[in-house]
């Protein structure tokens, strides 16, 4: 496999399509074996990150392995595992195996691979549509959406908004992210803490209910792991807080603009002594599909993160998303490496823990 981005070269986008359609679409690789799959156009490798954005590889996943299960199939549970960093230069192979056909459920696994290493992998759970039995003979529940301070329902960011309204830093790929609240932010208890934001994706959506819910997939992974940073008040970017004065007027905004954006702040300097991010990865990320029918995800989604516990390197952070008319459509977990720079070693005290 040369170095090169795609294994086919890739069409131009299709105009008729959401930009988050044309991202994610996967073509079937038929010549190399039975259920191979491939990404038709180069992945996203956001800025400062270590690999391409993991999203993508979720949801090109799922894309995969729906195309091997029947049309009234709909995925339920993603159980994924971020191996190795993604890159961006290499095509990505979907190698979907089959690992189970039933009457109400099937299941795939999918490994994500570059140069023969295996870069992702995840098992995927399916249900038939109307198995469950009738509506009215099921048993129901649903946590409602959140309220307001005065107990109103929430109201989404106007259809009008546009790319223009977001910091350049946080409007590069093909969905759209409100301004993030952090509940309870005076707390002294991180655990007692919540994010919440309003998310779509650009454009119109024309490729139907599975196009949905792997814009969702895509989505989800979108500032997760990183609420562990918002609700400790960690500095994250690749300098330090007090080297701030000494860049670019310009760049001071931008950094600025994001910080705020992200519910730390209009004034990053309020961070002078936070600890400092030294890694942030995701090792692993799960979805629960409750909804599919419902998912549209180019109308404005609400989502809620918080984090029952971090510790020994890591952290575990939790995330609802609902439509805008408070149905629940996903549950999300996520766990992720967070270690911490070293600090200087004060005079004397002990050589400190990463975390």
């Amino acid at each position: 496999m040369g170095d090169r981005p795609t294994l086919v070269r890739p069409p131009p986008p299709d105009p008729n399509k959401a930009p988050i359609e044309n991202v994610l679409e996967v073509t079937e690789l038929a010549v190399l074996g039975p259920n191979i799959f491939t990404n038709t156009r180069q992945p996203w490798h956001p800025p400062g990150a270590r690999g391409i954005y993991g999203g993508a590889v979720i949801a090109q996943s799922l894309a995969s392995a729906q195309r091997t299960v029947p049309d009234d199939f709909m995925v339920h549970s993603c159980h994924c595992y971020f191996l190795l960093a993604g890159l961006a230069e290499l095509p990505i192979l979907f190698h979907v195996e089959k690992v189970r056909d039933g009457r109400s459920f099937a299941t795939r696994t999918v490994q994500a691979r570059q140069k023969g290493r295996c870069i992702f992998t995840t098992t995927i759970s399916f249900v038939r549509e109307g198995s469950g039995g009738s509506p009215a003979n099921q048993v129901r529940h649903m946590i409602p959406m959140p309220t307001d301070a005065a107990g109103q329902p929430l109201q989404p960011p106007p259809d009008s908004f546009a790319d223009e309204d977001e910091p350049e830093l946080a409007s590069m790929g093909p969905f759209q992210n409100y301004r993030i609240e952090v509940l309870n932010k005076d707390s002294p208890h991180a655990h007692e803490k919540k994010t919440r934001q309003w998310v779509r994706a650009k454009g119109k959506i024309a490729g139907g209910h599975q196009a949905h819910l792997n814009a969702l997939a895509y989505i989800s992974d979108s500032y997760f792991i990183g609420t562990i940073s918002r609700i400790h008040r960690l500095w994250r970017f690749p300098f330090k807080v007090d080297d701030l004065d000494s860049l670019p007027r310009e760049l001071q905004e931008q950094v600025r603009m994001l910080n705020d954006w992200e519910g730390m702040g209009n004034d990053p300097r309020d961070l002078r002594g936070r600890p400092e991010i030294g890694m942030m990865v995701s090792l692993d990320h799960t979805i629960y599909f409750h909804e599919p029918r419902k998912v549209h995800a180019d109308e404005w989604m609400f989502t809620e993160m918080d984090s029952p516990w971090a510790g020994d390197g890591r952290g575990v952070v939790t995330q609802r998303i609902f439509s805008k008319d408070g149905t629940l459509l996903a549950t999300c977990v996520q766990e992720g490496v967070v270690r911490l720079k070293d600090r200087p070693e004060q005079p004397g005290e002990a050589t400190p823990s990463k975390l």
